[in-house]
């Protein structure tokens, strides 16, 4: 038999499991959907499914360890298999991991994630200032006090800069929201040994924090967006790459 006979019917063979897990992948999940199953709870047993799907229990095991690396099942080994909750940490690995690529081929992934973050926080901001939704700011106002006295201190912290970001759009309660901004957050942490040393003064990041806030509370959109930009221009600095516009 050639090389090239051999190499073909081993792409085939590989091709054909490929393909049968995502079958029973698509299985899994839709028996999850009718069965109108939530996150944490408990899914039939390995033997259950089985003898349910009609399937071997190779299969069945290639289709949910493909299953749990994306966080729809959830194996606790010696309780049994549940429902996952919905996480962003496989699509936090992949883009850390290009991120790092790209920077070696000449590209900045890692801007262009910023780039995205800011229309997503820009428009967020706005739909809280339309919508009439910060009216209450106790939780925010304490945390942007917090942020001013580190300030001080000369250095603002990663977890007040992160839970001022998180209350900022908490009224609009929508779960997504928080997972795709910490999702972004923890691939810029991740990154921080490849960056640049920080170049901005902690009373700035502070100051562009409170221009944020005031906005808010007043309910002006456009001092928000001002705002808005001017704090992503000084993560920019941040990465090297910054751009025309507002001051950093």
């Amino acid at each position: 038999m050639t090389a090239a006979r051999t190499r073909g019917r081993a792409t085939r063979g590989r091709s054909g499991r490929s393909s049968r897990t995502e079958q029973v992948q698509q299985r899994i999940k839709q028996l999850i959907l009718e069965r109108g199953l939530a996150a944490g709870d408990p899914m039939p047993t390995e033997f259950e499914l089985v003898d349910e799907l009609d399937i071997s229990r190779n299969s069945l095991r290639e289709a949910l360890k493909a299953l749990e690396a994306v966080g729809i099942v959830e194996i606790r080994h010696g309780f049994g298999m549940y429902v996952g909750s919905m996480s962003l940490s496989a699509l936090v690995d992949e883009l850390t991991f290009h991120a790092r690529m790209s920077k070696r081929q000449g590209r900045d992934d890692l801007a262009h994630l910023v780039d995205v973050r800011e229309v997503l926080e820009r428009g967020l901001v706005e739909q809280v200032i339309d919508r009439g939704l910060a009216s209450d700011t106790s939780e925010l106002d304490e945390v942007m006090r917090r942020m001013e006295a580190e300030a001080e201190a000369g250095e603002v912290t990663p977890e007040t800069d992160r839970l001022f970001h998180e209350l900022l759009y908490r009224p609009l309660a929508n779960p997504i929201v928080n997972q795709l901004l910490g999702a972004f957050w923890d691939v810029y942490r991740s990154l921080q040994h490849d960056l640049a040393p920080v170049r901005q003064e902690a009373a700035d990041v502070a100051q562009r924090h409170r221009d944020i806030y005031d906005a808010l509370v007043a309910g002006d959109c456009a001092a928000a967006a001002e705002a808005m930009a001017a704090h992503f221009h000084g993560i920019r600095t941040r990465l090297g790459t910054a751009r025309g516009g507002a001051g950093a």
